[in-house]
């Protein structure tokens, strides 16, 4: 399974403008494209910054798609006023859901560099050290880790239930996080916390 990131930064006061326009027409052309298994969208309406994720059922599908997606892109950008946006390609390593995330949801994103030679040691570490870790955590619902094997760039989604579960998971998180971190000599990028404002996913478990 397969991935992309459209970053948005813009105007805070039209964030809300932005989740409509991605709801109502984003959303529903995506659904028409071959090979989409899925969208959500993130937003932090203090920064105006939101993120699009659109998965896709092969590589083939997500490349196929990219130059019609150009100019969705482009009306959802200017709808939410962007001063920057940020496309990026992604592999699905592991999805794991233990509840659904509902309204209210949040999710704090991880970005990460490491090693590209030692990618696929990343992923089976990242199942079989965090993922039980994980779900201990106060009001987890799902997390996801999508890698670009060339780059060596590696992101982490993880959701919550609502807000109140985010901040209790901030401590457990971050030294978790940083265990990790030394223990795979990977470099932490930046850690952000969003609203899950969108979540139409039917990208099947990979663990």
């Amino acid at each position: 399974m397969y991935a992309r990131t459209t970053t948005v930064r813009g105007d805070p006061r039209a964030v809300d403008d932005g989740i409509a326009h991605v709801r109502d027409t984003v959303w529903p052309a995506l659904q028409g494209m071959s090979g989409c298994v899925g969208m959500s969208m993130l937003a932090d309406r203090m920064e105006g910054r939101c993120i699009v994720t659109a998965a896709w059922a092969t590589d083939e599908a997500m490349r196929a798609s990219a130059e019609t997606v150009r100019d969705v892109r482009s009306k959802a950008a200017e709808v939410m006023r962007a001063e920057l946006i940020d496309v990026a390609e992604w592999e699905i390593a592991v999805l794991h859901r233990v509840h659904p995330a509902g309204e209210g949801a949040c999710a704090r994103v991880i970005w990460a560099e490491v090693d590209r030679e030692e990618m696929d040691d990343v992923v089976a570490a990242f199942r079989m050290s965090l993922l039980s870790r994980m779900e201990e955590l106060p009001g987890f619902c799902s997390v996801s880790l999508m890698v670009d094997r060339g780059t060596g760039m590696a992101t982490a989604a993880i959701t919550y239930r609502d807000r109140e579960s985010l901040e209790a998971s901030r401590e457990m998180g971050a030294d978790m996080r940083e265990e990790f971190a030394v223990a795979m000599d990977a470099r932490i990028t930046e850690v952000a916390e969003f609203d899950l404002v969108i979540a139409h996913l039917r990208v099947p478990e990979t663990v």
